[in-house]
């Protein structure tokens, strides 16, 4: 009965995802009707049809939209992933991607670039000195959190908020000190945006998140060993610090690459953990992709309205996903 129940709960959420990426195309500054948006898909992947739309709305829709989308669903896949599994090492309701000071870190690498560097690879340029930000930050964290070769959770998450406010002044000194024009280009990170999806650009995310999939739902396991605590991961024979340690390494680098593409996208790895757990349970075998399909639908639909709602400028994601994640713990502790 539950397996039937959990089967039919991911057919729900896998029909919910395809339906909100083909329906979430057509919105935007220039609307494009669902009917044409499903044809120019079908012409597009499959050869089949005879164009009969114009263009504009061919560009439109598989140029700019079809990569947005798709950017949009593995991050907020990865981001929910993410979120669970921190959740569960750290014991930590409240443990998120960023937590760790990846995303200060790939904030003060485009700061870097920005204003000192310039774009050596073209559009690679920005995503890559992210990249490099956020794993050197990472590196940063887990040195200072490592003490007489013990990874304590509740250090390394202090260490990573005290790595964040320092990676976070370093960057704003150089904003404040160089020039304002640029900065404009860097806001991108400190708020969170789509905005750099093109489809070259897509393989390192889509990666990422397929591989880290598989690593952490292999340690399902250990992950609800240590979600019991750690006097009964050991009683278990686990190797607690050990797999604290594969989990940070895993989540950081998701987060690494997710970041550089997509900027600081706050609360959605802390607030779809808490409604999969409401729906599913904690043991992680199940817990694990039904966060990837509803962290996917959740920040596709989140896109639709940062790119409709002030059109024609996007709202930044990172503005919509704080409002909607600080209403959605105000109305948990009020019931709770």
């Amino acid at each position: 009965m539950i397996n039937r129940r959990y089967g039919w709960l991911l057919l729900a959420l896998g029909a919910a995802l395809l339906v909100s990426c083909v329906v979430s195309l057509g919105f935007g500054p220039a609307r494009v009707p669902v009917d044409v948006v499903w044809r120019i898909l079908l012409h597009k992947l499959f050869g089949l049809g005879v164009p009969d739309w114009s263009a504009g709305q061919e560009h439109i829709v598989w140029l700019i939209r079809v990569p947005r989308m798709l950017l949009g669903a593995l991050v907020g896949a990865g981001l929910a992933l993410i979120g669970a599994v921190l959740q569960a090492v750290t014991r930590n309701p409240l443990a998120d991607p960023h937590l760790l000071g990846v995303t200060s870190g790939a904030t003060l690498g485009a700061v870097i670039v920005v204003l000192h560097v310039g774009e050596i690879v073209g559009l690679l340029t920005l995503p890559i000195a992210a990249f490099i930000g956020a794993l050197a930050s990472m590196f940063l964290v887990l040195g200072i959190a490592n003490r007489r070769g013990r990874l304590d959770s509740d250090r390394l998450l202090l260490c990573g908020v005290a790595v964040s406010f320092v990676m976070m002044a370093i960057a704003n000194l150089l904003l404040f000190m160089g020039d304002h024009r640029a900065s404009s280009a860097v806001m991108f990170w400190m708020l969170g945006g789509l905005g750099l999806a093109r489809w070259e650009l897509l393989a390192a995310p889509a990666l990422s998140v397929s591989l880290g999939l598989i690593l952490l739902i292999g340690m399902a396991r250990p992950l609800n060993a240590l979600m019991a605590g750690e006097q009964t991961a050991v009683t278990l024979g686990l190797n607690a610090r050990a797999v604290r340690l594969r989990v940070f390494v895993i989540a950081s680098l998701m987060t690494g690459v997710l970041v550089s593409i997509s900027g600081s996208i706050g609360f959605v790895g802390l607030m779809v953990p808490h409604i999969a757990r409401r729906l599913i349970g904690a043991e992680h075998r199940r817990l694990l992709p039904v966060c990837v399909l509803l962290g996917s639908v959740f920040l596709v639909w989140v896109d639709v309205a940062a790119r409709t709602l002030i059109a024609p400028e996007d709202l930044p994601i990172g503005v919509a996903t704080a409002a909607l994640g600080g209403l959605f713990f105000i109305g948990l502790m009020r019931r709770r």
